[in-house]
């Protein structure tokens, strides 16, 4: 399916959820993913997710959003502390395509970018470690992360 064909059919997809939309403010709300995926029905829209899941299950338990943009690799930006104990970056496209992974500090401000996350753990990692140390100590900072439990609580929250 492509986008000519999508353009050409938007009154069998687009046009059901546009009913009662009266401003921009509401043609935000319509949620144009649902629409596609109602359209495809929902074995193709299975597939859909299996190849390319919306959200990645973090080892803290929390869901966060997979980042897709037309000529861009898909992107995962998490706390580093909520992917501890992570071996190996996620996956997508039945696992032919690993995720970039923008690491960030409790801050929510970029650290690192990396689509190897093994190798960011046995190498860079170290100098990052020096740095958030410092600028962050009330959280957790291990020597081995690849083997630590991920947290997204401080040392003080963990220890109560």
């Amino acid at each position: 399916m492509d986008d000519e064909t999508l353009l050409a059919h938007l009154e069998l997809w687009l046009e059901p959820y546009l009913a009662g939309v009266t401003s921009v403010k509401g043609l935000q709300s319509v949620s144009v993913l649902q629409a596609l995926k109602h359209y495809l029905g929902w074995e193709l829209s299975q597939q859909l997710d299996e190849w390319l899941p919306t959200h990645h299950l973090l080892p803290t338990g929390n869901h966060k959003k997979i980042r897709y943009q037309l000529g861009m690799e898909p992107t995962l930006s998490v706390r580093m502390q909520e992917v501890f104990g992570e071996q190996s970056s996620p996956r997508v496209a039945k696992g032919t395509r690993a995720v970039v992974m923008e690491l960030l500090s409790p801050a929510q401000r970029p650290l690192q970018v990396t689509r190897d996350l093994a190798s960011f753990w046995a190498g860079a990692y170290k100098e990052v470690q020096k740095e958030m140390k410092g600028r962050y100590p009330k959280h957790v900072w291990p020597d081995d992360p690849a083997n630590h439990v991920a947290t997204s609580k401080t040392k003080r929250q963990l220890n109560a």
